[in-house]
């Protein structure tokens, strides 16, 4: 049985490899050099010093897919609206597994006081990433056209969000202000 479960250090080595084989193999990351493990560490260590989720979907010991938010943008005002970013092990891939990931990652995020998820989507023909926001109850808001150039073409980004809890109906609390 699956378990989505926040990430431990122990995770990285798992994180690590299917972050990789997107890198080399997808362009749902425009990354081009797979980030080392040390990074990976770091990377994960910015998001829960931010207080936000950073998840694991794992089945027998065996990480399948990850999952985790960071503020939109670095600035401070941005601290309300959070990127998600889902990966999946190859092996796991259309078995609703992002989708579990997806909806448990929007709980803790809601939690933790962000009120928009964004979506940034590499490659508009990513349909896979696509279908699971929509299904999430992510709506389009545009697409950027040719703006990455990954494996020699250019690739869009779709852009998609979801509003969470009150959304913009009323101000953060003003401790978080």
């Amino acid at each position: 049985m699956t378990h989505i479960r926040p990430s431990s250090d122990p995770d990285l080595p798992q994180i690590t490899a299917i972050y990789a084989h997107h890198v080399l193999h997808g362009t749902g990351t425009f990354e081009t050099d797979p980030p080392s493990a040390a990074d990976m560490a770091a990377r994960r260590a910015d998001v829960l010093a931010k207080g936000l989720p950073y998840l694991v979907a794992e089945e027998d010991g065996k990480v399948l897919g990850f999952a985790y938010c960071q503020w939109f943008k670095p600035r401070p005002a941005y601290r309300f609206s959070a990127e998600d970013s889902i990966y999946l092990h190859p092996d796991a891939a259309g078995k609703g597994l992002g989708k579990l990931l997806l909806a448990e990652l929007a709980r803790q995020a809601e939690a933790a006081g962000i009120r928009k998820l964004i979506a940034v989507i590499g490659d508009s023909t990513n349909a896979g990433s696509v279908g699971v926001h929509r299904a999430a109850g992510f709506t389009p808001v545009g697409t950027l056209t040719s703006c990455g150039w990954k494996f020699g073409k250019w690739l869009d980004i779709v852009l998609m969000e979801k509003t969470l809890g009150e959304g913009d109906a009323t101000p953060p609390e003003p401790s978080a202000g």
